[in-house]
C-alpha cells in the first residue's frame, strides 16, 4: 500500500476519484520494477522484475483497500475489480478481464541427468540437510511442514509422520508414512543432534554459530537448497521441487487421484492434478508404445483381409 500511495502522490492522483486507467498505469509501473532479491531468487515469468504472483499481491492490497473505501462510503466504485469469466467473453469479446492475468504452469521435476547431479552434490551435505531432503520427498512436505517439525511428530515404531494442522498450507493436520532409508538417516541425525545444545522441541536446528541450537528457519533452508541447486548446476531446483517429484511419482506408480491428494493434503483435486503430469520422455514412450499397437492392429487386420 506503501508502494500505492507513492504512485499516487507523485503522479497527482485522487484517491477520491482514482480510475481503472490510473491502476493500469500503476500496474504497468510495477512490471518494470526490478526485484529486490536480485539474481538470488529464480523467477520463470519475471526475468530480473517482479514475478508475476507479486503483481498479483501487489494488485490485491489496492483491490482490498478500494473495497474498504467503498465500504465506508468514500468512493463510489471499486477501480480493481476482480478478473472473471463473463457469457459476453466467451466469444472473443473482451468481457471483464483482471489487469494482471495469472499463469498456470506445469510443476517442474528434474530430468534423470540433473537427478544425478544432485545426488552427486547431495551426498557430501551434513546429516542434517540429507535427512531434510530425504523427508521432503518421502512425505511430499512443504517449506513450513518441514522446517517446523517437532520431535513429538515422529512415531519411529511405525514410520510415520504427524504434519500439524497449524503448519499446513490448508490448515488440515495428516498423518504420512516414511521410508526406512529415511529413518536410518533421521536416526543418524538424532544422535548429531545430541551435540546440537537448544530447542529440544524442534526437530531440525541451526548449526550456525550465530543461531547455534536454534529452529532452523525457513530462509536458512532455502539458502541451503539454493546452494545445492548451484553447484549441481540445476538452478530451477527449489525447496518444493521434491515435492513435486514425489507426487509425480506416486502418480507414475498407479496411485489414483484421490490418495495422492489425500497423501498431499489438498481439499481439491484439481489442485493435486497441477502437480501430477507427465514428463516429455513419458509421453513420447507412451505415444510409441500405443502407436506400435495400433499399427500392429492395421496390418493384422489387412493380412486378415487378403
Amino acid at each position: 500500500m506503501e508502494d500505492f500511495l507513492g504512485f499516487a502522490q507523485d503522479h497527482c492522483i485522487d484517491l477520491r476519484s482514482t480510475s481503472r486507467e490510473a491502476i493500469a498505469r500503476y500496474v504497468g509501473e510495477l512490471r518494470t520494477q526490478p526485484r529486490r532479491s536480485g539474481a538470488r531468487v529464480t523467477r520463470i515469468d519475471s526475468g530480473g522484475f517482479l514475478s508475476n504472483a507479486t503483481l498479483q499481491q501487489r494488485l490485491t492490497a489496492v483491490r482490498l483497500f478500494f473495497g474498504f473505501l467503498v465500504d465506508e462510503g468514500l468512493v463510489r466504485n471499486n477501480p480493481v475489480s476482480r478478473g472473471r469469466h463473463t457469457s459476453s467473453s466467451r466469444f472473443g469479446a473482451r468481457g471483464d478481464r483482471s489487469l494482471v492475468q495469472k499463469f498456470h504452469k506445469l510443476p517442474w521435476i528434474p530430468t534423470e541427468t540433473q537427478w544425478t547431479a544432485l545426488l552427486a552434490v547431495v551426498r557430501d551435505e551434513p546429516r542434517r540437510n540429507r535427512c531434510m531432503l530425504a523427508f521432503a520427498y518421502d512425505a511430499a512436505l512443504r517449506r513450513e511442514e518441514l522446517c517446523e517439525l517437532r520431535s513429538s511428530d515422529l512415531d519411529p515404531a511405525h514410520r510415520l509422520l504427524r504434519i500439524r494442522a497449524e503448519t499446513t498450507k490448508g490448515r488440515r493436520e495428516r498423518v504420512v508414512p516414511y521410508s526406512d532409508t529415511s529413518g536410518q538417516l533421521l536416526r543418524d541425525y538424532l544422535l548429531h543432534r545430541q551435540c546440537v545444545a537448544g530447542d529440544r522441541q524442534a526437530l531440525f536446528l541451526s548449526e550456525s554459530p550465530r543461531n547455534q541450537g536454534a529452529p532452523i528457519t525457513l530462509w536458512t533452508w532455502s539458502k541451503v537448497v539454493r546452494s545445492i541447486a548451484l553447484r549441481a548446476n540445476v538452478p530451477s531446483f527449489s525447496t518444493h521441487t521434491l515435492r513435486h517429484l514425489c507426487l509425480t511419482d506416486l502418480a507414475r506408480s498407479g496411485w489414483q487421484l484421490h490418495e495422492i491428494a489425500r497423501f498431499a493434503g489438498h481439499q481439491s483435486l484439481e489442485t493435486t492434478r497441477q502437480y501430477i503430469h507427465l514428463s516429455g520422455q513419458d509421453l513420447a514412450e507412451r505415444l510409441a508404445k500405443t502407436m506400435r499397437q495400433i499399427h500392429s492392429w492395421r496390418v493384422d487386420a489387412l493380412v486378415g483381409a487378403d
